[in-house]
């Protein structure tokens, strides 16, 4: 063995002299650096070799025994070789007794010893473990697991690849929404500026209350060459003709039936209830009339249509559930109008739903008028109307006419979602404060009730980035007849 050294400022030009002078397949034994300058030790491939190789005649040359945990026979004319002897700086082999390791199958152990090196290697043995005796063949896996493996691939592939569309149809509707809105802001800023007069009746439609959505949806089809005077008389013509009323009385009040007002509370069920009763007195009697609360949770509710039942001279009877007005309502079967007066409950509570199966789930055709608090905003009503709705309502009735400071709102409400207007109710006395709706006067008060707030509510910078969020949902007013 021929172990040199090489030595150099770096280990590039330390390398570069192993390389010429042993060749590219020189072993490096060590690798230091000390002063400020790399030592390499390294050996020749050739020598390397021969370290891995035995003696010729050494007993490391020879076959590998057995090795038998169960026996300790010895062939017979030859003497085991003790490692021992050819190695005497390793500890002595551990004798380890056959009964205290488990059953295995059996394995060749081999030995390969290294010639001892110069004083810079020290001795070493290597004990090699080959590859154990051929294992049993795995079971074969039929058709079926191999289907299963298969399929539980291909699902969480799709899977994967599903998630991943998901994430990218949202970014995209993402960055759709972005542009509409950034273009539709341009498209009004760009009408503000080519047709003024679209910009002051915007402002006049959504400064009587009515929504940005339904607003843009009238100015967008106003017809050209129109100005300003011209294309409100227009707007006003249209949102009258699509306001849904009631044109006389006999429609409730000769033809009869079960009615029940139904809403949350405080927007005057009771009260709108007494002035109906007091009108079908007025038209057939009190002996035509029955009346019946189911509101039993508010203190004094029941005693409150009870007094406007003596003052008109009609019974009032009290229900608890659905059993109950079941029989109430066989019993009245003869009677020519009934007025149920519903307890009131807020658009949000689940016992809504119960309220409306309770009222259909009677055996008599309940027709159910909704009424509308006109002070309330555009959100919360339409949020009433799509919890009451039901199967569908026979009509509503807009209550608290005199206290609502813009009336458009709730307009707005009636004609996007198509409801046939009854009533409107401007006051507590029974039965004058309820009127017949009128489509054209609800429609020019709308308008008259802010106008002296028209120029300051909004300023022209802001009318485009309002309009620019409205066009968002239409279908509600793909059905707005424009005449």
């Amino acid at each position: 063995m021929n172990v040199k050294k090489f030595t150099a400022p770096t280990s590039r030009e330390a390398l570069r002299k192993v390389r010429e002078s042993l060749g590219p397949d020189a072993v490096i034994l060590s690798n230091r650096q000390s002063d400020g300058v790399v030592e390499i030790l390294a050996l020749a491939n050739d020598d390397a070799a021969s370290l891995a190789m035995p003696a010729p005649h050494s007993p490391m040359a020879e076959p590998a025994p057995s090795l038998d945990l169960g026996t300790t026979a010895v062939p017979a004319g030859r003497v085991e070789p003790r490692f021992e002897d050819e190695l005497p700086h390793m500890s002595p082999p551990v004798t380890v007794k056959p009964a205290s390791l488990p059953e295995q199958p059996q394995r060749r152990v081999v030995a390969s010893h290294a010639s001892f090196a110069t004083k810079t290697a020290a001795a070493a043995a290597t004990v090699v473990a080959p590859a154990a005796p051929a294992a049993k063949a795995a079971p074969a896996i039929d058709a079926s697991q191999i289907a299963a493996l298969v399929g539980a691939a291909v699902a969480s592939a799709q899977e994967s690849a599903a998630a991943e569309m998901s994430g990218v149809m949202h970014e995209l509707r993402a960055m759709r929404g972005m542009m509409e809105t950034q273009l539709a802001e341009l498209s009004w800023g760009a009408t503000q500026a080519r047709a003024p007069h679209k910009t002051a009746v915007l402002r006049e439609m959504l400064a009587a209350g009515f929504s940005a959505s339904l607003s843009r949806y009238l100015i967008e089809k106003l017809p050209a060459n129109r100005d300003a005077a011209d294309s409100l008389r227009w707007i006003k013509t249209v949102l009258t003709r699509n306001l849904q009323t009631m044109a006389n009385e006999d429609a409730l009040i000769a033809q009869g039936g079960v009615f029940a007002l139904v809403g949350p509370t405080g927007v005057g069920k009771t009260t709108s209830t007494a002035k109906l009763a007091a009108r079908c007195v007025m038209r057939h009697g009190p002996d035509k009339l029955a009346l019946i609360t189911t509101d039993a949770y508010r203190i004094g509710a029941h005693e409150q249509l009870r007094i406007y039942g003596k003052i008109l001279g009609v019974m009032v009877h009290s229900v608890k559930d659905e059993a109950d007005l079941r029989i109430a309502l066989k019993e009245l079967k003869n009677k020519h109008t009934v007025l149920i007066d519903t307890v009131g409950v807020s658009q949000r509570d689940q016992m809504v739903a119960e309220q409306v199966s309770m009222l259909q789930g009677t055996d008599a055709n309940v027709k159910r008028l909704l009424c509308l608090n006109a002070t309330a905003t555009q959100e919360t009503l339409s949020e009433v109307v799509r919890a009451y709705q039901g199967s569908g309502l026979a009509g509503c009735i807009m209550t608290k006419l005199d206290e609502a400071a813009a009336i458009g709102n709730v307009l707005d409400v009636v004609i996007r979602h198509k409801l046939n207007l009854f009533y409107v109710s401007n006051g507590q006395r029974v039965p004058e404060d309820l009127h017949l709706a009128d489509p054209a006067y609800l429609i020019d008060r709308a308008f008259k009730l802010k106008r002296d707030v028209v120029a300051t509510q909004y300023q022209d910078a802001e009318l485009p980035l309002l309009m620019s969020g409205a066009g968002g949902n239409t279908d509600s007013l793909r059905e707005v007849h424009l005449g």
